[in-house]
């Protein structure tokens, strides 16, 4: 991951939460725990490989709990954890600002 060349902490939040799909992967897992296909599901234009390692890097900075069930066949969840629930003001301004720029059109 890129480093914070400007010491701030906005460019801080946006090198670990900027790009086209974490902000929206955070968005459907505040609704609870969800299977990969369901996610896929949900952002039907990401490829498999990109819902990986978005998946990996929200894992990674501790936003995202990964759990696998010891079934056949293995169930594989993700959720949010306490930390990336935090995000959930965030996604709603998002949310917000974009029906915003939608009533613009």
């Amino acid at each position: 991951m890129k480093k914070n060349v400007s010491g701030c902490s906005v460019e801080e939040a946006m090198r670990l939460l900027g790009g086209r799909w974490r902000m929206l992967l955070v968005s459907f897992l505040l609704d609870g725990p969800k299977r990969f296909n369901h996610l896929r599901r949900d952002v039907p234009n990401i490829s498999q490989r990109m819902l990986t390692l978005e998946l990996r890097a929200l894992e990674e900075a501790g936003l995202v709990l990964r759990t696998v069930y010891p079934e056949v066949p293995v169930r594989v969840e993700y959720c949010l954890t306490e930390d990336g629930q935090r995000l959930r003001k965030i996604v709603m301004v998002l949310q917000e600002f974009g029906l915003w720029l939608k009533g613009r059109e």
